[in-house]
C-alpha cells in the first residue's frame, strides 16, 4: 500500500501541502485577530485571568491539609457555633487556623515572622504579620474557597484550598 492509497502524497494529506512555520505563525495570528474581533474575551474575564496568574508562585512550597474539624473530630452533642479547625504542614512548617463566623486567626508553628495573605479569589486580601509567638488573625470570613500564603525567611509557602 502506497501513500496516495492512504489520502497522502509527497506533497501533504489529502492534496494540502504542508504549511512551513513562519506560514503557520501568520496564519495562527490572522486568526488570533479574527477572534479577537468577532468573539472578544470580557475584559473582566482578561482581568480575572491576568490576576489569577499573578497569584501563581512558582516557587512556593504546598502546605498540605492535615486536619480538619468538620472532616476528622468527633462532634460534641448540643454544641453550636464550634469554630472550625485546621492544621497545613509543608516541611518543618506547620499552620493552625481557627475559622469563625467573625474571621480567622492563627499562629505558624515554630513561631516565626511571616508576611500572610488570605487569597479567596482573583485578589489577594489585606496584608497580614505574625507576632513574635507566630500568632495572626483575620476579621473577615472568607467567602467561598480560600488558602492562605506565607512569606517566611525560609520562602513562599501556600495552603490547600479549602472551602469556608
Amino acid at each position: 500500500m502506497n501513500n496516495a492509497d492512504n489520502g497522502y502524497d509527497n506533497d501533504g494529506i489529502n492534496g494540502i501541502e504542508y504549511i512551513d512555520d513562519v506560514a503557520y505563525d501568520l496564519l495562527e495570528e490572522e486568526l488570533r485577530r479574527a477572534a479577537a474581533i468577532l468573539d472578544p474575551v470580557p475584559a473582566q474575564l482578561r482581568q480575572i485571568a491576568v490576576e489569577a496568574f499573578a497569584l501563581h508562585d512558582l516557587d512556593a512550597r504546598l502546605a498540605e491539609l492535615t486536619f480538619d474539624s468538620v472532616v476528622d473530630a468527633i462532634p460534641v452533642r448540643g454544641a453550636t457555633d464550634v469554630p472550625r479547625m485546621l492544621t497545613f504542614h509543608a516541611g518543618g512548617v506547620t499552620v493552625d487556623v481557627e475559622l469563625t463566623a467573625q474571621g480567622l486567626m492563627g499562629q505558624v508553628l515554630p513561631p516565626q515572622t511571616a508576611g500572610i495573605e488570605v487569597l479567596s479569589g482573583p485578589q489577594a486580601g489585606s496584608p497580614l504579620t505574625t507576632d513574635d509567638m507566630g500568632r495572626f488573625t483575620y476579621d473577615e470570613p472568607p467567602a467561598g474557597p480560600f488558602a492562605l500564603r506565607l512569606r517566611t525567611g525560609e520562602g513562599v509557602l501556600v495552603t490547600d484550598w479549602v472551602t469556608a
